[in-house]
């Protein structure tokens, strides 16, 4: 084997692993399963409740604010009161989640705000600097909630 066959031989191998580091650190690395019984939810009062949770699944790290999502249920009179009380949400805009975490669909839930199948709601505004976490709930009590950039950064 010449000296350039392996060089280009070495050159390759390192690109693949590096990918595949790369691929591990931002899909697997920093996400960690979140147990979640309650979300802290912000009124249109101003008042702070928190709102029990069904079946709940949720990631997040701490790398950054933006890669919270959580999946859950609302059920019976929980439900009415958080449609009738909370904050609606005007730019929501979910964030996609790692592909291992099925239950949170970014794409499916943008669709359902748009068609109005589902509506989002404030949870709670800057729980980082320039973040806010959001709801979006669906008419049978499905729930998504990930935080967004809020656009008060520049």
């Amino acid at each position: 084997m010449t000296a350039g066959r392996l060089i280009v031989i070495v050159i390759l191998g390192v690109t693949v692993l590096f990918g595949a580091a790369l691929w591990w650190f931002v899909v697997r690395a920093y996400y960690e399963r979140v147990d979640l019984n309650v979300l802290p939810i912000t009124l249109a009062s101003g008042a702070e409740i928190d709102l029990a949770l069904d079946a709940a699944q949720a990631i997040d790290a701490d790398t950054s604010p933006l890669r919270f999502r959580a999946c859950f249920g609302l059920s019976g009179e929980i439900l009415e009161r958080f449609q009738s009380d909370a904050m609606a949400y005007d730019t929501p805009t979910p964030l996609t989640a790692p592909r291992w975490f099925n239950c949170f669909d970014a794409e499916a839930i943008g669709s359902a705000l748009e068609a109005g199948e589902a509506q989002a709601y404030l949870a709670t505004r800057e729980i980082a600097r320039g973040v806010d976490r959001v709801v979006a709930i669906f008419p049978d009590g499905r729930g998504y909630a990930w935080t967004q950039l809020n656009g008060t950064l520049e």
